[in-house]
């Protein structure tokens, strides 16, 4: 059995990590952190570059651990041929969980690495983060100077082009769909779905609210994910064709 997962923000605040765009999103608490995620806002204020590492500081990634469910995920493995992890979520915790670096495609980037703007210089988030702790608002890259962000893609970015389109080849090339905690709304992981099930794949969503391409799925299942990931990927993978929502 081939599988291509796509997982969203709802496996993130699982974990305690506040989404974006939600009701209790970055966003919406504070629409100003939207420029911090812009790339020419970014580069030009280092009022914003501040701010942005004062938040890095502050996020929730540090204190979060992989829920019942990233391990989970990770466990299928295991049992089925996992063609990729795809997931909308910065946080890193699906490799944490023991998926397999090289199968978990990051759409928009990491928080746990820095890059310099300037060079070809990056590494561990959590070096910058302890000069920021030690009083430097805005650390410099270490190598040229050059200004320093998080390794997650900015409004004015582009997607990595390989990324993108591994991800399209998993989706393509897959036996079961699954989304997981995500709205399929933002693409291009929206268009995943339902060119899986058109390329022949049965579909599956576990997601709090309903989404576009729940008519696509074979399944739908409401709930908690920390209690329904487990329980449906073992009903599929241990006993399939037991589903029940």
């Amino acid at each position: 059995m081939r599988i291509t997962f796509l997982t969203g923000a709802g496996l993130s605040t699982t974990a305690g990590i506040p989404d974006f765009r939600g009701p209790q999103g970055v966003w919406t608490r504070d629409p100003l952190a939207e420029r911090m995620s812009t790339l020419s806002w970014y580069l030009k204020s280092p009022e914003v570059r501040e701010r942005a590492w004062q938040m890095r500081l502050e996020s929730g990634i540090w204190a979060a651990s992989p829920t019942e469910a990233h391990y989970r995920i990770a466990k299928a493995e295991e049992q089925a041929d996992v063609k990729a992890v795809v997931t909308q979520n910065t946080d890193g915790l699906h490799t944490l969980a023991g998926s397999t670096p090289a199968k978990v495609l990051e759409v928009h980037g990491s928080a746990r690495t820095w890059k310099c703007e300037e060079c070809e210089a990056s590494g561990p988030m959590e070096d910058m983060i302890r000069r920021v702790k030690d009083g430097e608002p805005d650390p410099a890259c270490p190598q040229c100077g050059g200004i320093t962000r998080a390794t997650t893609i900015l409004f004015e970015e582009m997607l990595q082009t390989a990324v993108i389109e591994a991800a399209f080849d998993a989706a393509e090339n897959c036996d079961w769909i699954i989304a997981i905690g995500t709205s399929l709304s933002v693409t291009p992981v929206a268009h995943m779905f339902p060119m899986a099930i058109e390329a022949g794949a049965r579909g599956l969503i576990l997601n709090a609210e309903p989404t576009p391409f729940d008519p696509y799925a074979d399944e739908v299942v409401r709930g908690d994910l920390q209690d329904t990931v487990p329980r449906v990927l073992d009903e599929l993978l241990e006993t399939p064709g037991t589903i029940e929502g």
